[in-house]
């Protein structure tokens, strides 16, 4: 269990470091890497049941796309045959066993073909559509795994159903296996199947058969090229390039990277722009050549120029051959949490990106320097795992998300002043039409004061207090408030940036904050009542789902109720729009530990599948009438007893049903918990029951 810091507020927990759970997490992250880089041996779509990893999963069979590669197998959702969100994978590594199991008896006719892939002390079982199906299945797994030093001995020949093994009837899942696993035999099986061949054509048919022409394919052809300036190779796949040498070009690969050969017969990737086109002597080639040219670019050329969309001098954060002594001023001059650029390294063809940070050192700040790698297939990165086509794609993505960086790319050190942009356009308010009442109540960043908007509205105002908090942080907020638009969450009326302190002007909700109506007044509401309110935060949060958002911080102190008792998600200070439902958090990032999910409290990984836990915990909070979680322990113990898979009790309150879907929420894989959609199913059929 690493270390926790605990704040004033006892509700944070703050993790240092540019890494959680350092040789872990890297491990992990560098098994990631390699499985994106990994080229797909087989594909298709499978019958998968739930492994029922604990004795209350339920069992059930989902469709999947599944993807195998050298280093994983990788099941995906899928619509009409089209991958969807990633569901889970198995390191091929891992694997120590693949074949057929025995189907149940009556088993329906899509579960009559199973086989099994046992990994660690789990098995997956998948149905595949027919015997030959799953014999292409078992052949291309075992090509993979046959090197394994790992490999059963025996395996279960049947299923493992409702806690039994329906081949020896052994109630213990990791129980040796029942019958022997002759490996050899397998694999012979798979090989010696018989397909039948096509028809021979005849002589005569033959005879009138014409080949079609040869495509001069550019992709086939090898270039000579020479190397205009020396290279040393940084990482594993790359060649050393020595200037004036000549190589061979082998093959373009995504961004600007070629393969080549050198005279040794090594061969690696270096980058295309340190390279050109050797002239031939030999006339025909050269003929050839023109041909080309006049036809189509020339290949090099064409790979060195980049795509419209990576023209990285046109972005603002891009500020080129700046020095990095010069590049730090700049950074720190400007001084915000976040201000980056992109330039020009001192490794010629090489981009760094540049970012000042307060994380770590929250007087002085720091500058880190993150160079831009490229892998063996030409794709860019800064954190290994999150790899892109361009460096703009890059940078667009890691300005939503921190994954492993210090902290996210907030905003380009050229650009104007966040507040002012801010402020432009319907969203900024006059000062004087907004008129301070009295304060309804302080949190740690911010003070919330009841005002009256042009003489007749009333609003809620949030104002940052000076030094808790910056005010581009502050006005993120706003501007996350912005782009959402939902009943069941908060309305934004606009900002006042003209001039300090910032406004943030939202409606105003009368009963305030949940947590303390619960607490003051819950004893008066009926079980429909609190059903209802779990049903309002359910919408809003189906909403931010779909719109791409993580909240982050979803409590019941951070909803507000309305005066016909409605309840409304408001406090959007670490919300994040995310480009693939994923956020991993900078160093330094403080957190709601008691609200939090495995994977946050491991790795500060936050999706909507963290939000559905903290929304489990919500529903509690609800039922206990306002009660602290986990009110006995503190943040450090109850990170302990989350991961050792304790949960909340029920409340005296919630019947068996509603204390399931509780639990759900708390499931310790992320892909096993609802999504938002799926959870206002569930409680808007509970909230029809409870009418009738």
């Amino acid at each position: 269990m690493r270390s926790y810091q605990k704040n004033q507020t006892n509700r944070h927990i703050e993790f240092g470091g540019e890494k959680a759970d350092g040789s872990f997490f890297s491990s992990v992250c560098t098994k990631v890497a390699q499985m994106s880089e990994a080229s797909i041996i087989k594909e298709g779509i499978l019958l998968k049941m739930s492994q029922q990893k604990k004795k209350i999963s339920p069992r059930n069979y989902k469709e999947r796309l599944f993807v195998l590669t050298s280093q994983a197998l990788i099941y995906y959702e899928q619509e009409k045959g089209k991958k969807k969100k990633k569901k889970g994978s198995i390191l091929t590594e891992k694997i120590c066993c693949v074949e057929k199991v025995e189907p149940e008896k009556n088993a329906p006719v899509e579960r009559k073909f199973p086989f099994q892939i046992a990994y660690d002390e789990y098995i997956l079982y998948v149905f595949a559509k027919d015997d030959t199906n799953r014999m292409d299945w078992l052949e291309a797994v075992m090509q993979v795994i046959k090197g394994n030093d790992s490999l059963s001995a025996k395996y279960h020949k049947g299923l493992w159903v409702d806690g039994i093994f329906l081949c020896c009837s052994q109630t213990v899942k990791n129980a040796p296996g029942c019958s022997d696993w002759h490996k050899e035999s397998m694999t012979l099986r798979a090989a010696c199947r018989t397909i039948a061949l096509p028809p021979v054509p005849s002589a005569k048919l033959r005879d009138r058969v014409q080949l079609p022409p040869i495509p001069e394919d550019e992709g086939s052809a090898c270039v000579e090229v020479v190397a205009l300036y020396d290279y040393t190779a940084r990482k594993p796949g790359e060649l050393n390039l020595v200037k004036g040498s000549r190589y061979v070009s082998l093959e373009k690969m995504s961004g600007d990277w070629w393969k080549i050969r050198d005279t040794a017969g090594s061969e690696g990737l270096v980058p295309c722009n340190y390279l050109e086109e050797v002239e031939t002597d030999n006339s025909e080639k050269e003929e050839v050549s023109r041909r080309s040219k006049k036809e189509r670019p020339s290949k090099l050329k064409s790979h060195l120029r980049r795509s419209v969309d990576d023209h990285i001098e046109d972005y603002p954060w891009y500020v080129g051959n700046m020095s990095r002594v010069k590049t730090e001023q700049l950074l720190r001059k400007k001084g915000k949490e976040g201000s980056f650029v992109v330039r020009d390294s001192s490794q010629k063809g090489v981009y760094t990106v540049s970012l000042f940070s307060r994380a770590l050192d929250e007087a002085n700040g720091t500058v880190r320097h993150y160079l831009i790698n490229v892998n063996a297939e030409g794709l860019y990165y800064l954190a290994e795992n999150h790899l892109f086509e361009s460096i703009p794609q890059m940078i667009e993505y890691h300005q939503h998300n921190g994954a492993g960086l210090l902290t996210r790319l907030r905003l380009p050190a050229t650009e104007t002043d966040l507040i002012t942009q801010s402020a432009q356009g319907a969203w900024e308010l006059s000062r004087k039409d907004v008129r301070l009442v009295k304060e309804l109540g302080s949190g740690q960043f911010g003070v919330v004061q009841l005002g009256v908007w042009k003489g007749k509205h009333q609003v809620a105002i949030k104002m940052v207090k000076e030094g808790c908090m910056s005010s581009d942080e502050f006005i993120e907020e706003a501007q996350v408030m912005m782009k959402l638009r939902h009943p069941k969450l908060v309305r934004l009326h606009g900002v006042c940036t003209e001039c300090f302190p910032i406004y943030i002007v939202t409606e105003f909700m009368s009963n305030g904050c949940l947590l303390e109506y619960l607490r003051h007044h819950g004893k008066e509401l009926k079980p429909q009542r609190l059903l209802t309110m779990c049903l309002d935060v359910c919408e809003a949060m189906a909403y931010l789902e779909d719109q791409q958002f993580i909240h982050r911080d979803l409590a019941a102190r951070n909803c507000l109720v309305d005066k016909d008792l409605s309840v409304k998600v408001s406090d959007f200070g670490m919300a994040r729009y995310v480009l693939d439902d994923q956020y991993t958090s900078s160093a330094g990032t403080k957190f709601p530990v008691k609200w939090s999910a495995p994977e946050v409290l491991n790795y500060t990984r936050f999706s909507s599948k963290s939000d559905v836990w903290a929304f489990g915990v919500l529903m509690w909070e609800v039922y206990s009438l306002g009660k602290q979680p986990y009110e006995h322990y503190d943040n450090a113990r109850v990170a302990e007893r989350v991961m050792q898979g304790h949960r909340l009790y029920r409340p005296q309150l919630a019947t068996d049903q509603i204390y399931h879907v509780m639990k759900s929420c708390w499931h310790e894989l992320p892909e096993e918990r609802p999504n938002f959609q799926q959870l206002l199913k569930d409680i808007s059929a509970f909230v029809e029951d409870s009418k009738q």
